[in-house]
């Protein structure tokens, strides 16, 4: 299952901060690890105390994690200090692996979350390491030193906010407007999210969604898809939220869209059979392009709906790595290859390219494999992959490519990546 980090603080009430940032994230279908930085003691009527942890054990807890778990995403939270903001923004910077930053200061109930010199830390430490930063209008207009009263004050904070390239989802909820409209200013520009407005967003909205964010981005989303779906999800649950104690009501972070389930099970069965192979294959049965693997959802109408791993798998030192999560449109040249497939078999579901070799092809021919041999040009990946099927009389275990003299790849097609293994391991 992929695993992505929480460094927040503790909630009492269960509404907010860790507590919460672990439900979401299990909804989402993403195990959550967590690093407590300061412990509250709260309820929904207010803030009666915070204990910040020793900064000793916070980064304690910190490699302990690290050091363990195959990190996807990270979010932060309530840091509280501006010593812990140091002490974290140190260790991440040494981990590649996105970050999402939730500038938290206020809680729902209105109370401060943080000392004064936290502000600018994370200006300073944290922000120009980060994938997002998500402010509501308070937070960014304490990140940006300035009031926010329209529409140009808004999109001018989030330039000074992500002046060092970081990307900022100005959330609208605090703004007096018929609807929420949430900005996402990324790359330079902006992207305008309109949803209605609903009851009071209650208590743990803010953790909620930077909570969903993390999880969407560990499962291999880039940031545009991964706040789309996730504001759909804090839609949901804040229109289900419900009441616990007195005070404010606390979100429903145990919501789940419908249709997300295929694409998890894609994902998660992608890193584990990357995670089989890195161990297997050797260094000359990987191309010099990379070696990737894909797999296509039931009934995949393009490749934006067939997985790989981003950025494939190459040789570093000798070792087989990854270079990126298993996402989805990341490989267009087998994207089209088993798109093609799939129209004469659904049940062909995946493909593997590894390097030609003519000892592999002696192995596949003693253990009986149905080998084709095609020119595969870049825009003819369909046609070719048609006449391959065509000679093979069904669909061929696998596919060699001769348009490619440098860097000839064998493309093995499988029904699901257990086929695939198997195929694999009659080659080696």
């Amino acid at each position: 299952m992929r695993t992505a980090l929480t460094v927040a603080g503790s909630d009492s009430i269960g509404g907010a901060g860790i507590q919460v940032d672990v439900k979401a994230m299990a909804a989402v279908g993403v195990h959550a690890t967590s690093v407590i930085t300061a412990v509250t003691a709260q309820n929904t009527q207010g803030v009666d105390g915070i204990f910040p942890m020793p900064e000793e054990f916070i980064q304690a807890q910190l490699e302990s994690v690290l050091r363990d778990c195959d990190i996807k995403a990270v979010k932060t939270g309530m840091l509280y200090s501006a010593d812990i903001v140091g002490l974290v923004a140190d260790i991440l910077e040494d981990h590649e692996v996105p970050l999402v930053v939730d500038p938290v200061m206020v809680s729902g109930t209105g109370c401060s979350l943080y000392q004064d010199e936290l502000v600018g830390a994370l200006k300073k430490k944290l922000l120009p390491i980060c994938e997002l930063v998500t402010p509501n209008k308070h937070e960014a207009e304490v990140l940006a030193k300035m009031k926010i009263q329209n529409k140009d004050d808004l999109m001018f904070a989030c330039e000074i906010i992500g002046k060092e390239g970081t990307s900022v989802l100005m959330k609208g909820g605090h703004f007096n407007s018929p609807t929420v409209v949430d900005y996402l200013y990324l790359s330079s520009e902006f992207t305008k999210l309109e949803y209605p407005r609903l009851k009071k967003s209650g208590h743990g909205s803010g953790c909620c969604l930077s909570s969903y964010i993390t999880a969407n981005m560990a499962k291999g989303l880039d940031i545009v898809n991964a706040v789309i779906k996730s504001r759909e999800l804090i839609q949901e649950s804040i229109a289900t939220q419900y009441a616990i104690g007195k005070g404010d009501v606390v979100v429903n972070p145990m919501v789940k869209l419908k249709g997300d389930t295929d694409k998890f099970k894609v994902l998660d069965e992608l890193d584990m059979f990357a995670a089989k192979i890195l161990d297997i294959v050797p260094d000359e049965l990987v191309p010099r392009s990379g070696l990737n693997v894909a797999m296509a959802l039931n009934d995949a109408a393009g490749p934006e709906e067939i997985a790989a791993i981003d950025k494939r798998m190459t040789v570093h030192n000798g070792l087989l790595r990854k270079n990126g999560p298993a996402k989805f449109g990341s490989a267009e040249h087998l994207s089209y290859l088993l798109l093609a497939a799939m129209k004469h078999d659904p049940r062909t579901r995946c493909v593997m390219n590894i390097a030609y070799t003519k000892d592999v092809m002696d192995i596949m021919e003693e253990v009986g494999m149905n080998v084709v041999v095609v020119d595969m040009t870049k825009d003819k990946v369909g046609e070719a992959t048609d006449r391959a099927i065509d000679k093979a009389r069904g669909i061929p275990d696998a596919i060699v490519d001769k348009s490619s003299r440098k860097d000839r790849n064998i493309r093995i097609l499988a029904k699901d990546t257990n086929d695939l293994l198997a195929k694999l391991e009659n080659i080696l």
